[in-house]
């Protein structure tokens, strides 16, 4: 019997350290924290059970603090994917080379940013929907961005500002912050803290529909020209630590995502093909606002 255990242990010690490698590690993926932590758990723990079903691999999402905080862990390796913004995305991608974008929301090809203030300042006049152009009346009000590094947040937003008033926003307003995520600058606008700010319009839409902002005491003054914006990107290294065509697969789980309720904590109608090629806007503008090298 001695000599079968010798064989057993022998043809084990000759597997292909590939193979034995991917089967005992975790693939692990983040996302921005573009929202409050409770929403974001709720989502990402569904979408991990759904990959790990799908792939065949235990699946783990791994919560972070700050959107840098998740291009930090997907260039140190402590993740594998992540749900990045357009700008991070990009951040991420110049850091991993190899990395790709690999899928998107179906809105996520012409996404769009909102600026909103309390209807009580009657920046909008006495206008019902939307000005179809960014006033000049919020010049000398105080304003929030989102996270410093956020494309809905703050690089688009910011743009736009430079391209309306021909001056940084800080010459623009009275007093510029950064809310550090989309559901506080709502929370910040609403509660007076801020006259303005610029928010995700997917995150607006959502908190409206959930109760939790009064479009009858916050509006949305102006809505961005569409630009590219959140993606699934996976680093370059995953078929060799993982298996053969694992990117394929995991691009195929991702675009197979059907169920309503999946789709609908991001909120998202679907996922659609993605390229790095997708982001070459926002790396432009990333390189103007001097955000991006």
């Amino acid at each position: 019997m001695r000599w079968l255990a010798i064989a057993a242990l022998t043809l084990f010690s000759t597997l292909p350290v590939s193979i034995s490698q991917a089967q005992a590690d975790s693939f692990k993926f983040t996302a921005i924290p573009d929202e409050d932590e409770s929403r974001l758990v709720e989502r990402f723990d569904k979408v991990a059970d759904y990959l790990s079903e799908k792939l065949g691999v235990d699946v783990e999402y791994v919560p972070v603090k700050s959107y840098s905080a998740a291009v930090s862990a997907f260039r140190n390796d402590q993740i594998q994917m992540a749900w990045f913004g357009g700008l991070t995305g990009v951040q991420a991608r110049q850091l991993v080379p190899g990395s790709v974008a690999i899928a998107q929301g179906a809105e996520d090809a012409a996404f769009r940013s909102y600026f909103i203030a309390r209807r009580d300042l009657k920046l909008a006049g006495d206008a019902s929907e939307p000005l179809d152009a960014l006033p000049e009346s919020i010049e000398g009000h105080t304003f929030t961005f989102g996270a410093k590094t956020s494309t809905s947040g703050r690089l688009m937003p910011e743009y736009y500002l430079r391209e309306k008033f021909q001056k940084a926003p800080d010459e623009v307003f009275s007093r510029v912050g950064f809310s550090g995520d989309h559901s506080r600058t709502i929370a910040l606008v609403a509660a007076g803290t801020y006259d303005v700010g610029a928010v995700n319009f997917a995150v607006w839409d959502a908190a409206v529909k959930d109760g939790k902002v009064d479009p009858k005491k916050v509006q949305v003054l102006w809505q961005t020209p569409s630009y590219p914006d959140y993606q699934w990107t996976l680093r370059g290294d995953v078929d060799k630590r993982f298996g053969a065509d694992f990117t394929a697969h995991v691009t195929k789980a991702l675009l197979d995502m059907k169920d309503p309720d999946l789709l609908e904590s991001f909120p998202r109608s679907g996922f659609i093909p993605a390229s790095n090629d997708d982001y070459a806007p926002i790396k432009t503008v990333g390189a103007q606002l001097g955000l991006l090298r």
